[in-house]
């Protein structure tokens, strides 16, 4: 249960009603998530540290002309979190992009409109990369590609980034740190701007705080990290200039975080797709739960063609 005594069920049909809930094999590993709604197949994948609770704001209006599937990522939610090994292979990009293929395909679905915020977004880079033909439509919320990033690092970007220079320590030190109050963690990671943990909706919080609260959680999503800053970056760098997203590529970013002000992010993404358009919306990073009728808006106009 998590920290409403609401069990995941329970807290799934207030966030999204209508939707069922599922566990799914996904090739020897279980993907958890929800499904709803009818019309074309739209995948939803979140970041960090969070669950597919973060698109509960804009999945039952997608619902009217989708059908919405939410999951959670390996290594996050109530989706499997492998046993890793030296060079985070469960935890790659390519790895946890085949994850969410193979779900779609157990749920019937081999070609469908990908969203992906945050850490999804870099699942989501890779699985139209690696899978073009499955992928009709691809939109990125908040991120520029993740070598793009790391290789233009700056003081300013690094400051309100760090955690992505803590998670990659060698294990166990992050966990250890993060296991010794997981809440306070999270509630400092997330409350970060002038509404703090008010933004989000409570059930959905609990929601996040009762996955991150398991430690096989918190471990997961640093060999998630750990990945993007070795094996990712290495498969991605071999890539550059090789692979193209054939998918139209929507990317729009929070104007008051901190990818916009540092990157920049239209010309980043024209370096792996032909086809990019979007912009800065008026938001943090949270743009799913920020600003959901902006979001909608503007998927409404890419899912058209």
């Amino acid at each position: 249960m998590n920290a409403s005594g609401m069990t995941s069920q329970a807290a799934d049909a207030i966030l999204f009603p209508g939707f069922s809930t599922f566990d799914i094999d996904a090739g020897g590993l279980s993907i958890h998530g929800i499904i709803g709604g009818s019309g074309p197949p739209l995948l939803l994948l979140h970041g960090y540290p969070q669950t597919h609770a973060i698109w509960h704001r804009v999945a039952p209006e997608l619902a009217r002309r989708f059908t919405v599937i939410a999951t959670d990522l390996t290594g996050y939610g109530d989706s499997a979190k492998p046993v890793t090994d030296a060079q985070h292979s469960p935890y790659r990009k390519g790895a946890m992009a085949r994850d969410q293929l193979r779900a779609m395909a157990a749920l019937g679905f081999e070609r469908f409109n990908l969203v992906g915020h945050d850490r999804g977004g870099r699942v989501a880079h890779r699985l139209a990369l690696d899978f073009p033909d499955a992928v009709q439509t691809l939109t990125v919320l908040d991120i520029a590609p993740t070598l793009h990033m790391y290789r233009n690092t700056t003081d300013a970007f690094a400051r309100a980034y760090w955690h992505w220079f803590f998670l990659i320590r060698e294990a166990p030190v992050p966990e250890r740190m993060i296991g010794a109050d997981p809440s306070f963690f999270i509630r400092q990671h997330m409350g970060r701007g002038p509404q703090g943990i008010e933004l989000f909706h409570p059930v959905a919080f609990a929601e996040y705080e009762r996955c991150f609260a398991m430690s096989a959680t918190i471990h997961g999503s640093c060999e998630d990290y750990r990945a993007s800053a070795t094996v990712d970056m290495e498969q991605d760098a071999a890539d550059l200039g090789k692979l193209k997203i054939k998918a139209p590529l929507l990317a729009l970013w929070g104007a008051q975080g901190a990818v916009g002000p540092n990157f920049d992010v239209l010309a980043s993404w024209r370096e792996w797709a032909d086809e990019v358009r979007g912009g800065a919306v008026a938001s943090g990073h949270y743009i799913p739960e920020e600003v959901p009728d902006v979001l909608l808006g503007w998927l409404e106009r890419h899912l058209a063609g």
